[in-house]
């Protein structure tokens, strides 16, 4: 590792994620050598769920600070070469620029579910589902609300594009994160040019100076070179100004993709599934589905090809808000225990559970949900008298409840008939050994397996990018050389659950449908 160092044969991946940005570093052989990262939160101002880029640059740093001090700590030398950098980021979301490259208005992220109407019209426009969290979706609800900043826009792009703008002044995107913006042709590898004929045409009454192939990033594949490191692009990265310049970059990619790539699930039939504060699966297809389908978006991986991806905004932040106050308990009776022994005892005591949670039911909805037509986000738990009201049932209800919108999406692959050989999970949900991979098993009705790279994430895996674009074999497909060179002898455990988590899981989701109901009372309520 050392050696690779000196010589500049690294390849580092940075991923802004939504709690978490993280940098990590790897050897020639994909091994981690070094790691950073920094913790943020979104906000939510006037209605809007956003970043300050303030802080993105501030998480930037960090990470890579703190990454660049470990090598020191650990090899004694400075990092002043990197063979290969990667930049990842949450998809979709909307920022936006005019031609002095000012950002219009705050970065508005995938959170948001404030584009209903453009949702609506694009989809009928295009027949092709376009899901609020889509960069156009919010370009064309800007349109709609005729908001002032629209005419002065000179570009638009995600947060991934930004940050590789901003380092090497190239404005692309990888194609993977490009079909979160606007819909891919599959054949050519780049916009649907018929779908942006058709968004000019509805918005030519409008007479901006603008034509939206004007706005768009370009899209690069991965392998393909998307540009350098430049003396400005260092300061904003390593304002030390250790590291030179002149790094190549691979083409920025968003979560879903790079989770493809750490869990080497490009290649048709296999799936994996992300679970942090939002969840997705994400299915490589052989073909295109038969119909339009709100609940499935179809996006690409990072080679272009196509994927049925099914996205929930909400996940694990009930389970963490619930796991902060078990905490303050803890702490309140003087117990030295820490977050991870507590998630640990807990989650492991939930296999003690009954099988469908024993009558008990939540939404962890902490901002609108799409699958399940709810507008806004209101956390909430619901039981009976005669419910079993046991922590073990509680902590179980709790992770059923997390995959709960997703397996909805999920049932439409099935009538799909969509094969899937293998299932991977990543994410913090499964850094428990055993337990959360046990629970999505019961979900997907498949066996699940978790890699022991699965920990590093897709900062690890838009690294994996990075080290791809600098292969010796430029000619290697990447599913080939994820198959052939990072996973040769990469160990992963597969579980499959029991037949009766299987119906207790069943039992749990016909309790979820039919209480939605009352999720959206309560978002009327709250109002």
């Amino acid at each position: 590792m050392k050696q690779a160092i000196q010589d500049g044969k690294t390849s580092l991946g940075i991923e802004l994620g939504s709690t978490r940005i993280k940098a990590v570093l790897i050897d020639p052989y994909f091994q981690t050598i070094a790691t950073g990262s920094f913790e943020w939160e979104n906000q939510l101002i006037e209605g809007i769920w956003t970043y300050s880029l303030e802080t993105v640059w501030e998480g930037l740093q960090a990470s890579y600070r703190q990454m660049s001090q470990e090598v020191m700590q650990k090899f004694g030398i400075p990092l002043e070469k990197i063979g290969s950098i990667g930049i990842s980021a949450m998809m979709h979301g909307y920022l936006a620029f005019d031609e002095e490259d000012e950002l219009l208005v705050p970065f508005r992220t995938w959170r948001n579910a404030i584009t209903g109407e453009a949702e609506e019209k694009l989809t009928d426009l295009f027949a092709y589902n376009i899901p609020q969290r889509w960069s156009i979706a919010h370009l064309y609800q800007a349109i709609l609300n005729q908001e002032e900043h629209v005419a002065r826009i000179s570009f638009f792009t995600t947060l991934a594009g930004y940050i590789h703008w901003k380092l090497t002044g190239e404005k692309v995107l990888g194609v993977g994160d490009a079909s979160g913006m606007f819909p891919i042709d599959i054949t050519k590898k780049t916009y649907d040019e018929t779908m942006i004929t058709q968004f000019n045409q509805i918005i030519q009454k409008n007479q901006f100076s603008w034509k939206l192939q004007d706005l768009l990033p370009n899209i690069l594949l991965a392998g393909e070179n998307a540009g350098c490191l430049t003396e400005e692009g260092v300061k904003l990265l390593d304002p030390s100004g250790t590291l030179k310049a002149g790094v190549p970059l691979c083409p920025p990619e968003g979560d879903a993709g790079t989770g493809m790539v750490a869990t080497n699930s490009v290649a048709p039939q296999t799936g994996n599934v992300s679970a942090g504060t939002s969840a997705f699966a994400m299915i490589v297809l052989e073909k295109e589905l038969s119909q339009v389908y709100p609940e499935i978006d179809l996006v690409t991986t990072p080679s272009g090809d196509l994927v049925a991806m099914v996205h929930t905004n909400n996940c694990t932040s009930e389970i963490n808000s619930w796991m902060k106050l078990f905490k303050e308990v803890a702490d309140l009776t003087g117990s030295s225990m820490t977050m991870d022994e507590l998630f640990s005892q807990l989650f492991n005591h939930s296999l003690k559970a009954d099988t469908d949670g024993g009558g008990l039911l939540s939404y962890g909805y902490h901002s609108g949900e799409n699958i399940t037509k709810m507008s806004e986000g209101r956390p909430l738990f619901v039981r009976s008298p005669e419910s079993s009201f046991t922590l073990a049932n509680f902590i179980r209800m709790h992770l059923y409840s997390a995959f709960g919108a997703m397996k909805i999406g999920m049932e439409i692959l099935e009538k799909e008939a969509v094969q899937i050989n293998r299932i991977v999970g990543h994410g913090g949900i499964f850094k428990t050994p055993e337990v959360g991979q046990t629970i999505l098993s019961a979900v997907m009705d498949a066996p699940v397996t978790v890699m022991e790279t699965a920990g590093e994430g897709g900062a690890w895996g838009i690294a994996i990018l990075a080290s791809y674009l600098i292969r010796e074999a430029q000619d290697e497909t990447l599913d080939s050389f994820l198959e052939n060179h990072v996973f040769v002898a990469t160990k992963g455990v597969t579980l499959t659950a029991k037949e009766e988590e299987v119906l207790g899981f069943k039992k749990f989701m016909a309790r979820y449908e039919a209480g939605l109901a009352i999720e959206a009372a309560a978002i009327e309520y709250f109002n």
